[in-house]
Order: structure tokens, then sequence, then C-alpha cells
């Protein structure tokens, strides 16, 4: 049941975030990465960790860090399309910087 809740209150965020940029594209973009987000995964983490304080810890410790990961994956898709580059490769070059980003993450949060 925790499943189908996750998956229901995520596609309830997509939902709206992509309604609402039909209207205001920025205001979109920020329901996108609101805390929202960061917010119900706590949530979820939480409860099926029996609200563990190392847990709880790791992963608002993760959390912060993990935003310059996310940081760099917008400004290189804002540079891309600023430069009209097409979405796979706004895409492609994106997720390719976040996920080195992501991997000096990891190895300077062990």
């Amino acid at each position: 049941m925790q499943l189908v809740i996750k998956i229901i209150v995520s596609v309830i965020v997509i939902l709206v975030a992509t309604a609402v940029a039909k209207r205001v594209p920025s205001a979109a973009g920020l329901i996108a990465v609101m805390p929202l987000t960061g917010a119900l995964v706590l949530v979820f983490v939480y409860l099926e960790n029996k609200g563990n304080p190392q847990v709880m810890q790791e992963f608002a410790r993760g959390a912060l860090w993990g935003i310059l990961p996310s940081i760099l994956f917008f400004v290189v898709a804002l540079l891309c399309f600023k430069r009209n580059l097409s979405l796979p490769i706004v895409l492609v070059s994106s997720f390719a910087v976040w996920v080195g980003a992501a991997c000096l993450h990891q190895f300077f949060l062990k």
C-alpha cells in the first residue's frame, strides 16, 4: 500500500508542475524542485526506518549536499537551451554532468 501512495503522490506533483508550466514555466520549475519532494521522501524514509536517527542524519546530509549536483544539472540545461541545442542533447549533457557530480558526492560523503 505504501508503494501505491508513493506513486500517487509523485504523479500528483508531476501533474501539477506540468499543468502550471503551461501558464508560468518558471513557477513549474520551482514546483519541480521544491522541498515538497524532499519532505515526502523524508517522511517515507522515517516511516520505513522507524525514525532511526542515524539513517535520518545520513539522509539529510546526503540531501543537503545532493543539491549541488542538481544545481549543476540545471545550469548545464540552461546553457544548452541558450545555445538552442535539442532536448536529447540537453538531457544527455545535463545528466552526464549530474552523474559525474553525483559520483563525487558519494565519494566525499563516504
